[in-house]
């Protein structure tokens, strides 16, 4: 049971990291910040990568 909560502190942790650096990205992007958007964009690429790996996890039984 202590797992499934450190899991779940490990999800929201990164939604709120996806949603700072989506909310970055627009900004920068918005702005025309080329070395900003870059950097945002570099972060969701690594991000997308965590997700994928969470997934993979789920998925084989690993979480939950």
């Amino acid at each position: 049971m202590d797992k499934r909560k450190t899991w779940r502190e490990q999800e929201q942790q990164l939604v709120e990291r996806w949603n700072a650096a989506t909310e970055r990205y627009r900004v920068a992007h918005a702005e025309n910040l080329l070395p900003e958007a870059d950097a945002a964009r570099a972060e969701l690429e690594a991000l997308r990568r965590q997700v994928a790996r969470l997934k993979a996890e789920f998925s084989t039984g690993k979480r939950y």
